[in-house]
C-alpha cells in the first residue's frame, strides 16, 4: 500500500521508519510543515516525495494517509483524507472534542474507507495478554482495577504545541487516553462505565496530577491516576477478579526506552499463589510496528484492533474526567455517549 505521512516530528519519524521497511507498505510521500522537518525528511527518506501542504499530500495517488500531526489537526486531516478516498492511520486521540470524533465517524461511513487509530497497547505482549487472561476467565469477573502512570513532564513538542490547550486539547488525551481504553477493554464483560469522579491538581486542562474513579452499574470500579510531576516513566496495573488477580508493571528511563523492565503476575482460579507469565518484549517502540502492520491489514479486510466507536469512547471518557476534575462533581458518562446501552463497535 502507498502511504503518505502527515507530520515528521519525533513520533512521525518512527512511523516513517516502519513504513519504509514494512512488507506490503511503500512510504510514498511525506508532508512537512516546517523547514527543519522538511530537511530531515528529505535526508532520511529521499525515496519519498516531499510536499509542504496537506492538500498536496492527499492529491497524490495514495492508498493510506498516516497522520502524526498535533492533536488539534487529527480530526480535520482525517476527514479531508477520507473525502479524498484514502484509508487513514490516525495517531490518538481520535479528536479533541466529541464533535470532532463524530465528524471522523461520519466521514468514514460516507466514504467507505477505514480509519485505524493507533492505540498500540492493544497489541502489546504485556497489555494484550491481560485481556486474554480475563477473556479466558482465569480470574473470573473483573471487580476492581487500579492503573497508574508516574512519569516526567511531557515534552513541549514542535512549536510548543503540547503546552498549548488549543492544540493539545488536554493532557488526558495524551497518554491517559490509552489507559482509559484499557480499563474499559478489560472490563468489557461488565458493560460500559456509568459515572466518573475525578480530582485534579488544578482546574486547567493540563494539570500535573489527575485521579479518576470509574463506576460500573454492576458495582465494579476502576481507579486511574496520572502524575506528570515524577521522573522516568512507570506504569502499574492491578486487577482484582471474583476468582483471582493480576499485577503487571512497566518501567523505563523514558516512554520510548529500548531496554525497559516489565513483569506480569497472575493468581488464577484455583491457584494458591501468583505465578509470573512470560513477556518477550514490551514498549511502544516494539508495538508501533505491530500495530501499523495490523492497521494496513485491516484495510484489506482483516479484523480491526480497535473500532472507531471504542476510540470515541476513550476520548469521551477523558473529556468526562477533565470535566469532573475541574468541577469536583461526578460526571454521568451517558452525557458523553457512553452507557450500558451504547455498543462497543
Amino acid at each position: 500500500m502507498r502511504v503518505g505521512l502527515a507530520g515528521f516530528g519525533a513520533w512521525g519519524r518512527l512511523h516513517a521508519q516502519v513504513y519504509a521497511r514494512l512488507p506490503g507498505a511503500e512510504l510514498t510521500a511525506i508532508f512537512c510543515h516546517g523547514d527543519a522537518t522538511a530537511q530531515a525528511a528529505a535526508s532520511a527518506h529521499p525515496e519519498a516525495v516531499l510536499v509542504r501542504s496537506f492538500e498536496d499530500l492527499i492529491a497524490l495517488p495514495l492508498d493510506v494517509v498516516a497522520i502524526t500531526a498535533p492533536n488539534h489537526l487529527h480530526a480535520r486531516y482525517a476527514v479531508e483524507a477520507l473525502k479524498a478516498g484514502k484509508h487513514v492511520i490516525l495517531e490518538k486521540p481520535l479528536g479533541t472534542t466529541l464533535a470532532e470524533c463524530d465528524s471522523v465517524l461520519a466521514a468514514a461511513q460516507a466514504s467507505g474507507r477505514k480509519v485505524a487509530v493507533n492505540h498500540e497497547l492493544r497489541v502489546s505482549q504485556q497489555w494484550r495478554q491481560v485481556r486474554e487472561i480475563i477473556a479466558a476467565n482465569e480470574i473470573g469477573r473483573v471487580t476492581h482495577q487500579h492503573l497508574s502512570l508516574f512519569r516526567r513532564p511531557f515534552k513541549p513538542g514542535s512549536g510548543g504545541w503540547r503546552q498549548d490547550q488549543a492544540r493539545v486539547g488536554s493532557y488526558s488525551l495524551e497518554e491517559l487516553v490509552h489507559f482509559v481504553d484499557l480499563v474499559m477493554w478489560y472490563a468489557r464483560e461488565n458493560g460500559l462505565p456509568e459515572r466518573v469522579t475525578a480530582r485534579a491538581s488544578d482546574s486547567s486542562a493540563m494539570p500535573q496530577t489527575l485521579s479518576a474513579l470509574l463506576d460500573w452499574q454492576d458495582g465494579s470500579t476502576a481507579l486511574v491516576t496520572q502524575c506528570l510531576a515524577g521522573f522516568q516513566h512507570h506504569s502499574l496495573l492491578e486487577i482484582a477478579g471474583s476468582l483471582g488477580a493480576i499485577r503487571t508493571s512497566w518501567s523505563g528511563a523514558f516512554d520510548r526506552a529500548e531496554h525497559p523492565s516489565f513483569s506480569l503476575w497472575v493468581q488464577a482460579d484455583g491457584e494458591s499463589d501468583a505465578g509470573e507469565r512470560a513477556i518477550t518484549f514490551s514498549g511502544e517502540l516494539f508495538e508501533l510496528e505491530q500495530n501499523l502492520a495490523r492497521a494496513l491489514a485491516s484495510f484489506g479486510g482483516a479484523p480491526e484492533t480497535l473500532s472507531l466507536t471504542e476510540a470515541r469512547h476513550a476520548v469521551a471518557l477523558c473529556l468526562a474526567i477533565d470535566a469532573a476534575g475541574r468541577s469536583g462533581e461526578p460526571a454521568l458518562l451517558a452525557n458523553y455517549g457512553i452507557g450500558q446501552t451504547a455498543g462497543l463497535g
